[in-house]
């Protein structure tokens, strides 16, 4: 190099051992300048690779990219100049060194490489340039070393020794210096850029480097956050590649790969040689084939985001070692007091500098790994949601919703929570290895101690990982167990309480959370066991390393250098050792987890090839030929050898008694049964009307269209076919009326109408209709069979299969299959099975005349209104829709408003004899009308979020809830535990300054002794703050969980008809979750880092007082980033939990309507509609992430100025500052940037997850219902003797402000007394057994029975005396005896008498498990007509003296509705019986018949009349 410049390359007197230094005029001219060209042209390769993948359109030529240009054409002149400078020099004689020649060269090539650069950013669509930043910035700092060296060369010798060299310089230094200015500002967007598009795009995308660097780019959001809280369409569209649909299309693609090599090795094990019996002695079992890894799929996803994160995290690594070796210098500067100054102000900035680089790069990682963390759970959670779709019924009764739901929200998130961690696995050891190294060369063998220590504390705390896993299994198998419960009793809460069996499922409930409190308790004391051994192993092994380094040799010196350098090395390796428990715990869990959804995941699907579609005996929609389905593999067949041809366009009708397996037969048409032998072949497009209709919650038009394109005319047709048209005009909003979860507003035969509407508008070519017409009046169901299934209806001429028992419709159909015990026992037209002298003829002849005699009441009722038809379809729908003020309390105002139409129309003039007309809307006036409309229809008002700073109330709550006392001691010991260890670092301070005698220090065994004895005192309190912490979050966990239960049980129907059951659920899952498992560490967390903030600020202070000046300033800067970043996050933190919810219950939906779901091949469009519900949660969850990286460089930048501050204020005193002193100080100066982001992020951490306690609260003090037990008020014993019921001027309303639903409602019914209440729906019916069983409370007046006012005894005293058989028969997921006698009250003999009585001793005797058979969730592995058998069976167990029937029939076939009425006149003989009935056959042998009209007094007739 010395050739090539003509002079001396490095001279150390000039640069390093003087007072002024400076570089050598060989290294800047060769060294220094060639800096920024050789990382440009390294760059270049990987930067172009880089481009060629990511074209984002090109940006149109601005000003700004001209004058760019201009500055590097400039710029390669300058070089050339200086070039051709030297040429001219060698023609004139006086020749140049090559240095001069060789530098202009490389320098101006490089300067146009960065021109051309510059052109090709633009032509990809770059807006900033990263490459050309750096390049910028190292050319300039490059720049300033001969800027100032040659100005004091010109001073020093009075002149300028080259004057064209000279200005060519500084002209370029201006040059570079402008054109790093330049590349800091971003070019426009794109030409074709998605910001066009996109209303509010991510600012990321056009962010420049700088801005990226330092997440400058999210400030405008934390501004806007501060200023007022944030909103939902404030939060950015996410980018294309972090949008569920990109992120789970490359998993699933993934995991099938994976499956697909899994299948085609089984397959090639199975046509493989098989050994025989012998040999396969001989030989060993073969392993059995291990299922495709999740994992891996998931690794094969993400890997890229790994492996550029693991690089991130290995520089970070490596420069955390940097500042220790810095103090090194630092100490030997000050023990040193000949040395330079400016060596002690150069180590100053060099910290300052490496801890900046170490800020961004960790902020850099962080933001990659979080993000990348968040599309883990995206992904999870999308493959999760596709599989429920596709499950076979066998598997999704191994699993319930609720165990789904809990893969979806916990399992899923554990990935997300792993993720931060994930690169500790190699980070750790490598950290601990660097350490080790750097510690042997300050002490030497001394520190195989330390090492030895360690090594013995990894089987302790590996035998607590594996307790903890153990524990971590049995915990999540309980907490499934409690949210299966509370999914089904939020499901059936009705049921328990119209049965007062609240207590029963609260002790259920109860019990599970007990065994998972305890588990949790058992975790929370091996947590603080672990917490113990890795918050002192670092000590312990400091302590015995420097033990054993003064104690081997007493010439071993402790010195400031040795001590505070081994600290901050130390304080290194505490960091690894501290996470590895919460790596282990997370990996513990996550695999846990990762089991769990594995095994969802490889579960059965539904086979698609099931049911042929494509070749199909020609004339003919449907074929079963020699068809045997089953539910389960492991279960008998339910369906068994049926042959079945239906041709195209006939309307065929399936009957048979309960469970004989029509709707099953539905269902293998469907594919949705497993089968085990035949074929099965359709034709065409399938609608599906199943059995119980299933309603979305979104609009009532939505719920017709199912997501099909709105054709008028044809939407017109299917409303007024299945008479909705006067529904319609009674909804609040129209067809833009929100329909609540599980159509909660509408009543039973509304939900059939819409979901037979969507049937009718899909015009599908094949109608399954699985008993569309039980849910209606008869009259009704006549108005849709003709308009809609008949001969003469919307759909002849499509292929129609009806499940019925409806006989009145039977001639009308072309011919009848008939079913028995899975069988098709005969087919033919209805005349032909007449003529047949068997059991159907039997059939029809019995129950024909029963049905005949109705009809005729109903024609006679209804035959002024068959005038018009228009009028009958009117009214008709009125009725059916008034049933909702019956049942649900939500939509009454509809009433209101009908009514006061009902009065216009008539002051019109429009009598009953005329039809109404409707009036045809413009376009534009209908859209104006449509979105007022849906305003007026919305029913579940979204979930609002807290708004502002959590209350401190809620906080208060919790230390309530942890114990007053117990929070008192967690507040001292903290500070405590801080106290000791600055203490012992004080303590190490004085031993490093202490005076050596001899060059030995004395004392040595009472230093050593003391800085023991507060190192244990330290360990000794955080165990007992982490045992104390246990116990009382953990008592937190029971008392908030319990007051939460508590309130639910005691909350009115109504609370549950107008919450969404997700909502609810969300509150028992991921909140209760926040509580048991993450507000506790939080707490932890928060308390360490603000003590041991607090300790370095008081040291650093005390050591250079001259520190108070800067504190302040940035104290105030901390606080103010502090403010913006809380306000901010904690809004986002309730932006996503609030964009939770919709997800459970939306998949919650999903799960519920699966099969309609595929019957209409809708599974895409559910899917798009799960993405973008996970997309706006992923919104917050993104925004959130940026907001903890702008903090952490914000924070981190504060930290780094106390290191520097610390530094330069120690070099600045440091003639009054001892080494020992300056060590202290700095070494607390390098942990603060740590602590300091930690304690405002467990701070935001700690707003954030307290919402958890917030909502719990929330839902635990909602109004609850009257008293179970009223103590001073019990009813007699063995109440009510005659069952005398009496309603005395009695009116009542759904809620304060509503009109009345009964009014001035007078009546007795005697004891014993059969009575049948008839009447059009929505009379009042089902609104007079509510209030009878207080569901709703009395407005006026009162009901007596006995004798004794309801009103004045307890819910419980009252509601265990009444017994009613709902319309809907809900069992829950427990054992048949459970459903029948929750309390165990009855003996077992009792409980078969009743199951005898009821029919169902057959089937119950013929299970396995006998009285222990076990319900799936809902009932549905028994038919709809059994499971009402069961509700018969629980009133024949509880026998009281007074039975409500709600139309309990309706779903049931004639034969077992005529079983049930035998049952009740023999059972019930003595018992006073309220039944409200469709069929009068029900009735024609009762005492008296109330027949009821709208909302008046009833009217008693004899059942003759």
């Amino acid at each position: 190099m010395d050739a090539l410049c003509g002079s001396k390359f490095w001279d150390s007197n000039l640069s390093v051992h003087t007072n002024n230094p400076d570089l050598t005029l060989c290294f800047q001219n060769s060294l220094l300048a060639w800096a920024p060209c050789i990382y440009l042209w390294a760059a270049l390769p990987c930067y172009l690779l880089y481009l060629q993948h990511h074209d984002r359109g090109y940006i149109v030529l601005s000003q700004l990219s001209r004058l760019k240009t201009a500055l590097g054409v400039l710029l390669w002149c300058v070089s050339w100049a200086d070039l051709f400078y030297s040429f001219h020099g060698l023609v004139h004689g006086w020749a140049p060194a090559p240095i001069f020649f060789v530098t202009p060269l490389v320098v101006g090539i490089t300067m146009l490489l960065a021109t051309l650069l510059i052109q090709y950013d633009r032509l990809r669509g770059v807006q900033s340039s990263w490459v050309l930043i750096i390049f910028w910035f190292l050319c300039v700092v490059c720049a300033i070393v001969p800027f100032r060296s040659k100005i004091l060369s010109a001073m020093a010798k009075g002149k300028i020794s080259d004057p064209f060299r000279f200005t060519t310089f500084y002209i370029y230094f201006a040059l570079v210096l402008f054109a790093l200015i330049l590349s800091c500002f971003r070019e426009k967007p794109p030409f074709f850029s998605p910001k066009n598009v996109n209303p509010n795009p991510c600012p990321e995308l056009s962010a420049g480097f700088l801005s990226r660097l330092s997440f400058w780019w999210f400030t405008k959001m934390a501004i806007l956050g501060y200023r007022r809280p944030l909103e939902e369409q404030d939060l950015w569209s996410l980018k294309e590649e972090d949008c569920s649909q990109k992120v789970v299309r490359r998993l699933l693609e993934a995991w099938k790969k994976l499956q697909k090599q899994d299948a085609g090795r089984k397959a090639a094990a199975a046509s493989g040689k098989r050994v025989s019996g012998e040999d396969e002695v001989l030989l060993g079992g073969q392993p059995r084939p291990q299922p495709p890894s999740f994992l891996w799929a998931l690794l094969a996803t993400f890997c890229s985001s790994i492996l550029i994160s693991m690089c991130l995290k290995v520089i970070q690594d490596l420069l955390s070692f940097v500042n220790p070796q810095l103090l090194s210098i630092l100490i030997r500067f000050i023990s040193n007091p000949m040395a330079p100054t400016w060596w002690g102000f150069l180590v100053a900035g060099l910290m300052f500098v490496c801890s900046m680089m170490q800020t961004v790069i960790l902020q850099q990682y962080f933001h990659l790994i979080f993000v990348m963390g968040v599309k883990l759970r995206m992904a999870i959670i999308g493959v999760i949601y596709r599989k429920a779709l596709v499950i076979t019924n066998s598997a999704k009764r191994e699993s319930s919703v609720g165990e789904i739901i809990n893969l979806m929200s916990v399992d899923a998130q554990r990935f997300m929570d792993l993720a931060p961690f994930l690169h500790l696995l190699w980070s750790a050891p490598l950290q601990i290895i660097l350490a080790i190294y750097f510690l042997w060369q300050n002490l030497g063998p001394s520190i195989l101690a330390g090492v030895a220590l360690m090594v013995l504390l990894i089987p302790l705390n590996g035998a607590v990982a594996m307790k903890m896993r153990a524990f971590q299994v049995e915990q999540m198998k309980f907490k499934d167990s409690r949210i299966k419960l509370m999914s089904e009793i939020l499901a059936g809460i009705k049921v328990l309480k119209l049965y007062a069996w609240e207590p029963s499922f609260s002790e259920k409930v109860e019990g599970i959370r007990e065994d998972e409190l305890q588990l949790l308790r058992k975790s929370a004391y091996l947590q603080a066991i672990s917490t113990f051994t890795w918050v002192c192993t670092p000590f312990l092994v400091t302590l015995t390393t420097l033990g054993v380094y003064v104690s081997v040799d007493q010439n071993n010196v402790l010195d400031a250098e040795k001590a505070f350098v081994s600290v901050s090395l130390f304080n290194i390796l505490k960091i690894p050792l501290n996470m590895l428990p919460q790596l282990i715990s997370n990996l513990i869990q996550t695999s846990v987890s990762l089991k769990r959804i594995q095994h969802f995941l490889n579960q059965d699907e539904l086979d698609p090839q099931c049911v042929e579609r494509k070749t199909i005996t020609p004339g003919y929609a449907v074929t079963i030929h020699n068809g045997t389905f089953t539910w389960a593999q492991n279960l008998p067949p339910t369906l068994h050898s049926l042959d079945i041809q239906v041709p195209k366009g006939a309307l065929v009708a399936v009957v048979g008694p309960v469970g004989c397996g029509k709707s099953s037969l539905v269902s293998a048409l469907l594919g949705e049964m497993e089968k085990l032998e035949g074929t099965v072949c359709v034709k065409g497009s399938v609608a599906y009307v199943p059995q119980q209709a299933w309603i979305q919650n979104c609009t009532l038009q939505e719920n017709v269209l199912f997501g099909r394109a709105l054709d008028p005319t044809r939407y017109q047709r299917a409303l007024e076919a299945c008479a909705m048209l006067a529904d319609l005009e009674m909804l609040p909003g129209g067809d833009q009326t929100e329909i609540g979860e599980k159509g909660i507003n509408l009543s039973g035969g509304q939900r059939q109408r819409v979901s037979l509407a969507r049937a009718v508008y899909s015009e599908a070519d094949l109608f399954l209709l699985d008993d569309p017409l039980s849910a209606v009046d008869s009259h009704v169901a006549k108005h849709i069979f003709d308009r809609v299934i008949g001969p003469e209806g919307v759909l002849a001429g499509k292929t129609r299969v009806l499940v019925t028992h409806s006989i009145s419709f039977l001639p009308q159909v072309d011919f009848i299959i008939v079913l028995a015990d899975g069988q098709v026992s005969e087919v033919g037209s209805y005349p032909a099975l007449l003529q047949h002298s068997d059991s159907f003829a039997n059939f029809l002849c019995n129950y024909g005349r029963d049905e005949d005699k109705e009809s005729l009441k109903e024609d006679n009722r209804t035959a002024l209104e068959d005038t018009e038809d228009e009028v009958l379809l009117t009214e008709d729908t009125l009725s059916n829709h008034t049933d909702l003020t019956d049942n649900e309390p939500v939509m009454y105002e509809v009433h209101k408003q009908f009514m006061r139409q009902l009065s216009v129309m008539s002051s019109e003039g429009e009598g009953q004899g005329r039809p109404v007309s409707r009036r045809h809307l413009g376009s534009a006036e209908k859209v104006v009308q449509a979105a007022e409309a849906k305003a007026r229809g919305a029913l579940i008002q979204e979930e609002k979020a807290e708004m502002g700073t959590v209350k401190l109330s809620v906080f208060w709550d919790y230390a309530k809830a942890m114990g007053l006392y117990t929070t008192v001691a967690i507040c001292v010991l903290y500070p405590s535990q801080t106290a000791a260890a600055t203490g012992a670092n004080v303590w190490l301070s004085a031993w490093t300054n202490e005076a050596m005698v001899d060059s030995r220090q004395n004392n040595t065994s009472m230093r050593l002794g003391v800085y023991a004895a507060l190192g244990i005192l330290q360990g000794f309190l955080v165990m007992l703050a982490a045992i104390t912490q246990a116990v009382g979050s953990v008592h937190a966990a029971r008392l908030l969980h319990q007051a939460l239960l508590h309130n639910k049980m005691h909350s009115p129907q109504s609370f549950f008809d107008t919450t969404p059951s997700g909502r609810i659920l969300n509150r028992f899952s991921k909140d209760v979750y926040v509580i048991d498992e993450v507000l506790a560490p939080t707490i932890l967390m928060l308390m360490n880092s603000f003590y041991s903030s607090l300790a370095t600020l008081v040291v650093i202070a005390a050591s250079t007082p001259l520190f108070t000046v800067v504190a302040l300033p940035l104290a105030v800067f901390y606080v103010l980033m502090q403010r913006f970043y809380v306000a901010t996050s904690r809004q986002l933190k309730r932006l996503e939990s609030i964009s939770r919810s919709p997800i459970y219950s939306h998949f919650s939906e999903m799960v519920t309507g699966s099969s309609v779901i595929r019957a209409y091949g809708r599974s895409q469009d559910f899917k798009a509609i799960s993405d973008a519900k996970v997309d706006t949660n992923q919104r917050s969850c993104y925004a959130y992430i940026a907001s903890n990286r702008w903090l952490g460089v914000q924070v981190d930048f504060v930290g780094n100025c106390v290191v520097f501050f610390a530094a330069l204020f120690a070099v600045i005193g440091r003639n009054s500052l001892s080494p020992g002193l300056v060590g202290l100080s700095v070494s607390y100066a390098l942990q603060i940037t740590l602590t300091l982001n930690w304690m405002v992020r467990m701070m935001s951490d700690l707003e954030s997850n307290i919402v958890a306690v917030e909502r719990v609260k929330e839902y635990s003090k909602t109004e609850t219902e009257a008293p179970w037990v009223v103590e001073g008020s019990r009813p007699p014993a063995g109440w009510p003797l005659q069952g005398e019921v009496e309603f005395r001027n009695y009116s009542a309303r759904y809620r304060p402000g509503l009109e009345l639903v009964l009014r001035d409602l007078s009546l007795r019914v005697r004891g014993g007394e059969k009575v049948g209440i008839v009447g059009r729906t929505g009379a009042g019916k089902s609104s007079m057994t509510l209030c009878l069983f207080r569901i709703l409370e009395a407005a006026e007046g009162e009901i007596r029975i006995d004798g004794v006012n309801v009103a004045d005894i307890g819910l419980h005293d009252l509601r265990s005396q009444l017994t009613i058989i709902p319309q809907d028969p809900i069992l829950f997921s427990a054992s048949l005896r459970m459903n029948l006698d929750p309390f165990g009250r009855y003996s077992e003999e009792d409980i078969w008498r009743a199951l005898e009585l009821s029919h169902l001793h057959t089937f119950v005797s013929s299970q396995p498990a006998g009285l222990d058979f076990q319900c799936s969730e809902g009932g549905e592995n028994l038919s709809v007509g059994q499971r009402q058998l069961v509700c018969l069976a629980r009133a024949l167990l509880r026998k009281s003296r007074i039975l409500v029937l709600d139309e309990a029939t309706a779903a049931i076939d004639l034969e077992t509705d005529n079983f049930i009425q035998a049952i009740i006149r023999t059972e019930f003989e003595s018992c006073t019986v309220l039944t409200i009935a469709h069929r009068l056959n029900t009735i024609m042998d009762y005492t008296r018949r109330w027949s009821w009209v709208l909302r008046e007094h009833a009217q008693s007739q004899s059942p003759g009349v």
